[in-house]
């Protein structure tokens, strides 16, 4: 890979952002890059939780500038769709997902963050959607997930005014999930993504969706999908697993089946 490192460990799919020279900001490689790892780690079994992370003092801070002088109505377009495209598949991404947010997370950054189901930040980590200040706008879905995530009021006053603030008041607003000491980063993010390799993958894939697509439906459509999954995981062998542990006092093992 140009532009990623990639490892498997543990059942988890680390994905390093890695153009530390630039901050870790995204080019079209990148995007197509992420992509096809995704790809990969979404069909391979061993593969439970993804985290994304930055080399370097960042985790991402942005997008590459320096392209956009090339760049006219069209290219712009099949750009940001190419990026937003990329934010869906991870938002949609059947494992869970965590962005372990190491400085700087801007523009794109954030919205790469904004797009994984969990955001755990150094203490010494910047947030913001500074697009204004170029004189354009978030073209990842940063418009449309930060205020799912802040509500409006908040989300117009980061992007209208391109402030960067602080992980902890991400922390106190909700963007961030939790914030934890620069030295302590890696080992909080593993801890966290330890709590769900011991849940069934199923599961969790089950309920991700239901959450999502629930959100962007009529409260009753959401509703109904709650109750037919229900029901539905009922027919699984992680729902019988998991119910006989329970009766008899052990640790469940779920194999995602």
């Amino acid at each position: 890979m140009e532009t990623l490192d990639v490892k498997k460990e543990n059942g988890i799919g680390w994905i390093y952002l890695n153009r530390p020279d630039k901050l870790n900001a995204i080019n079209l490689k990148m995007i197509n890059e992420i992509d096809s790892i995704l790809k990969d780690f979404e069909t391979d079994n061993e593969i439970r939780v993804v985290i994304f992370t930055g080399k370097g003092k960042a985790f991402c801070a942005g997008a590459d500038i320096s392209q956009f002088k090339e760049l006219n109505t069209m290219t712009a377009w099949n750009f940001a769709r190419k990026g937003r495209e990329l934010m869906d598949y991870i938002e949609r991404f059947m494992k869970p997902t965590i962005a372990m947010i190491n400085g700087y997370a801007l523009g794109g950054g954030l919205e790469l963050a904004m797009a994984c189901d969990f955001r755990i930040a150094s203490e010494d980590s910047m947030l913001g959607l500074p697009e204004i200040n170029l004189g354009i706008y978030p073209g990842f879905g940063g418009t449309q997930r930060l205020v799912r995530l802040v509500g409006k009021p908040k989300a117009m006053e980061i992007m209208m005014t391109g402030d960067r603030i602080r992980a902890d008041e991400g922390e106190r607003i909700g963007l961030i999930n939790k914030v934890v000491t620069k030295e302590s980063l890696e080992e909080e993010t593993l801890k966290f993504a330890a709590k769900l390799l011991e849940k069934s993958p199923l599961i969790l894939s089950i309920l991700k969706n239901i959450i999502l697509y629930g959100n962007d439906s009529p409260i009753v459509d959401g509703l109904n999908m709650e109750s037919l999954g229900w029901g539905y995981v009922f027919s699984t062998e992680d729902e019988k697993e998991g119910v006989d542990a329970f009766l008899n006092k052990r640790k469940p093992n779920f194999k995602g089946k």
